[in-house]
């Protein structure tokens, strides 16, 4: 039943991104040309809830699933991974027109190309893990 709900839940997040734009070729590509707001509400708005989220997750002392405790830590700061990673995930999200969230929605709409797209990030996901004891992080 619970991955049921995972299923309506991820319908209903696809439906959203899909009606939003947020999943448009177009809108992405204006984006990256700074010359439309849309994408930033969208993005920003996400940010907003998500921090909302995590807070709210600590200071009520929320537990998981099975009743054990959430562990948020803080990631280690350094500027050479995010920077790095930043500029590979931006240029594959210019080059490919979609992140990860809207590849799954693009796919759903019916555009088959996209698949290539996703084995593109599924192989980037494959080498980073084999790579990821050799990078600095």
């Amino acid at each position: 039943m619970r991955y049921i709900t995972y299923l309506v839940i991820g319908i209903f997040f696809g439906i959203v991104m899909f009606k939003s734009e947020a999943a448009s070729w177009f809108r992405i590509y204006e984006m990256f040309e700074f010359g439309s707001f849309h994408m930033y509400g969208i993005i920003g708005s996400a940010l907003l809830i998500g921090v909302a989220g995590v807070q709210f997750i600590k200071l009520k002392n929320i537990k998981t699933i099975d009743k054990t405790d959430m562990h948020l830590h803080p990631k280690a700061k350094s500027i050479t991974r995010y920077l790095a990673g930043g500029i590979i995930f931006g240029l594959g999200w210019a080059l490919a027109g979609a992140c990860p969230g809207p590849m799954y929605v693009l796919i759903g709409a019916g555009f088959p190309s996209i698949l290539i797209v996703l084995f593109g990030a599924l192989i980037g996901t494959f080498v980073y893990g084999l790579l990821r004891t050799k990078l600095p992080h």
